[in-house]
């Protein structure tokens, strides 16, 4: 079997740079991509029924820039005006840089980790007198509650936003010889859009525990899985894989 084309289940980068354009070329591949999930945000009226006051907390934690979209958006529908007293917490610098889409950045309080939740999780430790507001999916990671009790932070979730499964019945005809995931999700919406998926010859390549964990659970075999020692990005392990096809032939 030849790898000719490949199905990467999330939108196409904006950069040109991304290492998928580069990765194609190299190997004489076509990389179509499509996202399997998309974000619904969840209407003021559901937000309302949870009770939870944004204006009881005085620092907001944002893991990733959908957060902080739906945040605004909510404060918005619900006419509330955030205090310029409020503090930031975000997951990364670039997501604390997105905050400006938002707010005028140099007059806020805003504390950024280096892209891992538990090295935020070691800033907001200096904060503890702080009440904290998480705006989350509906699916998110354990570990985010989880590690904000064990340093005994005083939060509240928000759920303010949905993941579900995008339509793919546009790619019922369409036959690729690797499908990538990235998400528990991503797998969820491959069964949903179609539950008598065969996998036959097709490979499967996931990244992260959770992602690989999803595959095999739904009884799918996992071909592909990235990080691993030699191959820290999805780009590489699928290069590796191809390599090692090629020269078994």
């Amino acid at each position: 079997m030849k790898i000719k084309r490949i199905l990467v289940s999330q939108p196409e980068p904006s950069s040109a740079k991304s290492p998928y354009f580069e990765f194609a070329e190299r190997n004489n591949v076509k990389v179509d991509f499509r996202p399997f999930i998309q974000v619904e945000g969840v209407s003021s009226k559901e937000y309302r029924q949870t009770r939870v006051n944004i204006l009881d907390h005085s620092a907001v934690l944002f893991t990733s820039r959908t957060a902080i979209d739906h945040f605004f958006r909510i404060c918005n529908e619900l006419r509330i005006t955030v205090p310029e007293s409020m503090k930031y917490f975000c997951i990364s610098e670039a997501t604390a840089f997105y905050l400006q889409k938002y707010i005028v950045y140099r007059k806020r309080k805003i504390f950024y980790g280096n892209g891992k939740f538990s090295e935020l999780v070691d800033v907001i430790k200096k904060h503890l007198d702080e009440n904290y507001l998480v705006p989350l999916s509906h699916i998110h990671k354990p570990e985010i509650p989880q590690l904000l009790e064990e340093a005994k932070v005083k939060f509240t979730k928000a759920i303010l936003y949905k993941t579900i499964s995008s339509d793919l019945s546009d790619l019922k005809d369409v036959n690729y010889d690797i499908l990538v995931f990235y998400s528990p999700s991503g797998i969820k919406s491959l069964l949903q859009n179609f539950p008598d998926f065969k996998q036959n010859e097709t490979k499967i390549a996931s990244f992260g525990p959770a992602t690989a964990k999803a595959v095999k659970d739904a009884g799918l075999r996992l071909d592909i899985q990235a990080p691993n020692p030699q191959a820290p990005s999805m780009t590489m392990a699928l290069e590796q894989f191809i390599k090692k096809l090629n020269k078994s032939k």
